[in-house]
């Protein structure tokens, strides 16, 4: 599945929540981390929204993204304390490396 393509209903999914119940807000919140998720892999690696979509792999990153987002409740990514699965990926596909 590409990156552009994952919605909110599949982040609650992935994360073993019940979509009935989530209140609103909830699933709001669920929604802006999937966007966060998305402008960090872009922002960490350098890549096009096109280019990211173009690898598998970061699928499983913007799922463990949306996840810990949601367990800490935050919008936000803490880049010093990184899940090594996902900066190991990130890595692998920076182009921006300065």
């Amino acid at each position: 599945m590409k990156v552009s393509e994952i919605t909110a209903s599949d982040v609650i999914s992935y994360i073993r929540e019940e979509q009935d119940n989530l209140t609103e807000q909830e699933i709001q919140d669920i929604d802006n981390y999937l966007v966060t998720a998305k402008k960090f892999i872009k922002s960490y690696t350098g890549l096009s929204e096109e280019e990211i979509d173009n690898h598998e792999d970061f699928y499983i990153v913007t799922m463990v993204l949306c996840q810990d987002m949601y367990d800490n409740r935050s919008l936000y990514v803490d880049k010093s304390n990184l899940n090594k699965v996902v900066d190991t990926i990130l890595g692998m596909h920076s182009i921006n490396l300065l």
